[in-house]
């Protein structure tokens, strides 16, 4: 099925310090006729399956109206992804249902409210986004989550995984840390080494097999994830088209893999290769290419 992801803005009710859309804020939210031209235009070239990302889609006023007008367009799965405070408000998910809404994919990045709202520097969010996952799974709402690895989270992603387990989440993703907006400018703080953090990812991997739970990372190249290859998700990843601030990507796979990430000349050598994308540029950039070893048959 064709997707396009929809950045309507970039204001948010959370301001995490590994944001990579933190330098964008300025620019606010996006006008809502200029996001209907979009999903319009999109479902008129076949597109049927939407992502609304941000910033916060779920703090627009007009949030609501933006899902029904992709619904009207024939869009045929809505995606919402979320740092899910606003789902904490039953009704306030029972109105996204009516409206068309019928995937969610919030965030979680700690296990407890004190490392979680550290990240997200916004009080209380931990409690309203685990509200609102309890509220989607009350409605049966397929619950998609993503946490991002960062230095002070690393340690806890096998309990941020028994905490996904326990509200019975359908998939959860563990997603190095990007380092563009707030994570660049935090690097030194937020980005950890990538061989420090395998063991726990695999740790992490390992509870979500074992409860049943769809389970993937993403930026953690073939290297660093023996004998969890199959978690990788940018091989399943679908092409994906991208309506931003005053561009359009026609295929983000492909811009991902030429211009966003990057591969070592050693890296030729692995079986991995011709799978393997390599890690977000930034990170060889900064910490050189030293722990990555091909995988050799």
């Amino acid at each position: 099925m064709k997707r396009i992801d929809l950045k309507t803005g970039f204001l948010c009710n959370n301001n995490c310090c590994f944001c990579v859309q933190a330098d964008k804020k300025k620019f606010g939210n996006r006008p809502a006729q200029e996001l209907k031209d979009c999903l319009s235009q999109a479902a008129s070239e076949g597109y049927e399956s939407v992502v609304f990302t941000g910033g916060e889609v779920t703090i627009r006023p007009d949030f609501m109206d933006l899902v029904t007008h992709a619904r009207e367009s024939g869009f045929r799965i809505l995606q919402i992804q979320s740092n899910g405070r606003r789902f904490a408000d039953l009704d306030f998910c029972k109105a996204a249902i009516a409206a068309g809404a019928n995937k969610f994919a919030p965030a979680i990045h700690g296990h407890n409210a004190a490392l979680h709202d550290r990240l997200t520097r916004a009080k209380g969010s931990f409690m309203q986004t685990v509200r609102g996952i309890r509220n989607l799974k009350k409605l049966d709402q397929e619950i998609l989550m993503n946490t991002v690895i960062t230095t002070e989270n690393f340690r806890y992603l096998p309990h941020i995984a028994l905490l996904l387990a326990k509200l019975r989440v359908d998939q959860f993703q563990l997603a190095f840390v990007h380092a563009m907006g707030n994570a660049k400018e935090n690097f030194e703080l937020v980005v950890p080494r990538k061989k420090l953090v395998a063991p726990y990812v695999k740790r992490a991997l390992n509870i979500g097999i074992s409860a049943g739970i769809r389970c993937m990372t993403e930026a953690i190249p073939y290297c660093f994830l023996q004998g969890f290859e199959s978690f990788v998700s940018e091989k399943e990843t679908p092409e994906t088209k991208v309506f931003d601030l005053d561009y359009v990507i026609e295929n983000f796979r492909f811009v991902r893999k030429t211009y966003g990430k990057a591969k070592s000349e050693k890296c030729r050598a692995c079986k991995f290769d011709k799978n393997c994308e390599g890690p977000w540029i930034e990170y060889p950039q900064r910490f050189g290419w030293s722990e990555f070893k091909p995988v050799i048959e």
